[in-house]
């Protein structure tokens, strides 16, 4: 009797504090829903209590032992596999595909390899890009071949991936850059998609429609390229507003998205960025999205809520630019039921292109 398929899931390890754990939760039911006539099974690891490393989006050592474990828990159960399985690691920066494209080569099977690069070497805001070691660029190189399919969650990472690994730094006014772009595009070497999270929307809905205070709060990790040493100057140029930083306060989920909820703006000068999840959370629940026009947000977000990316270039700049940033503040704070319409509309085009993995999927069909 034939094996039916299945889609084994390596995920990344469930944290209160980060969406990993919604994705444990939910990632296996929305490939059920999308692609068909597959088994699903989740590959999880050991997991220690520890905390996350500061200013890290995960604890440098826990992750490891759940990767290293995630694989051994695999090949446990390497005999219900079929030759035609699927393999979606929701981090590519995981060991473990060496290790299975290794086996599915020599033993000639027809495995397939996603993965989703979340950040890595090629950002040098990044913990990885700042690591000046040859062997980084070599193994996401490597990771890069391995996958067969490469997740990228907007054009701005596809394009800072190729330039600064694909390309060793080479920028795209070199004549042949844009074609090679294309060509991986067109052979789903490398594919833009929305992040598979389409169950955000239906998890907020319970925090919705509360009653706002003049609060801005800021939802980032507390990281060096997160800027929050411009958050607190602004909260103290700013008196008569409330400023959260959220890490600080320990909050649960629950009581973050409460706090979310009775926001009305999230504020971001961030230098590094994937998606910006908890902007799209604020977005959800009517809080304004505060953003520069750099990174991601260049191309996620209407001209609305976007601020001059060189008014928080760095903390020299703010301070040249103080006076505009309070005053877009207070404009946001002092109009709000005005401009929260836009907030609308900007959480809807975010659900369907960044927030909805479709072309993700698709490759599974």
């Amino acid at each position: 009797m034939k094996l039916k398929p299945t889609i084994w899931i390596f995920a990344i390890e469930p944290l209160d504090t980060r969406y990993t754990k919604q994705w444990i939760e939910h990632i296996p039911s929305q490939l059920k829903k999308h692609v068909g006539d597959y088994n699903i099974v989740q590959i999880t690891g050991d997991q220690q209590d520890s905390e996350v490393t500061p200013g890290a989006f995960l604890n440098f050592i826990d992750t490891n032992i759940w990767k290293g474990s995630q694989l051994v828990g695999f090949l446990k159960n390497y005999n219900k596999s079929s030759t035609n399985d699927h393999f979606l690691f929701t981090d590519a920066w995981n060991p473990a595909i060496i290790n299975l494209k290794y086996i599915k080569d020599l033993m000639r099977l027809n495995w397939t390899f996603h993965g989703l690069w979340h950040a890595g070497s090629y950002d040098k805001h990044d913990f990885l890009g700042a690591i000046d070691h040859g062997w980084v660029k070599l193994a996401e190189k490597s990771y890069y071949a391995a996958f067969d399919h490469n997740y990228f969650a907007t054009e701005f990472h596809v394009r800072m991936f190729m330039e600064q690994l694909l390309n060793n730094g080479m920028t795209s006014e070199n004549p042949w850059f844009e074609e090679d772009w294309d060509e991986r595009y067109d052979d789903g070497k490398i594919v833009r998609t929305g992040w598979p999270m389409e169950y955000l929307a239906d998890e907020l809905a319970p925090y919705a429609n509360k009653e706002k205070r003049d609060l801005i709060v800021f939802p980032h990790r507390v990281a060096s390229e997160k800027q929050v040493d411009i958050f607190k100057a602004l909260a103290h140029q700013l008196p008569q507003y409330d400023f959260v930083v959220c890490q600080e306060q320990k909050l649960s989920k629950d009581e973050y998205h409460n706090l979310l909820s009775e926001a009305k703006i999230v504020f971001s000068a961030n230098l590094q960025e994937t998606l910006g999840i908890s902007c799209y959370e604020g977005a959800l629940l009517g809080a304004i999205p505060m953003v520069p026009d750099r990174l991601s947000y260049k191309e996620m977000y209407m001209y609305h809520f976007k601020y001059p990316s060189e008014w928080t270039a760095s903390y020299a700049d703010y301070e040249v630019h103080s006076y505009d940033l309070c005053n877009k503040i207070i404009h946001y704070i002092e109009n709000y039921n005005d401009i929260v319409p836009y907030v609308k509309q900007q959480a809807d085009y975010l659900a369907l292109e960044f927030f909805n993995a479709g072309d993700l999927y698709d490759k599974f069909k």
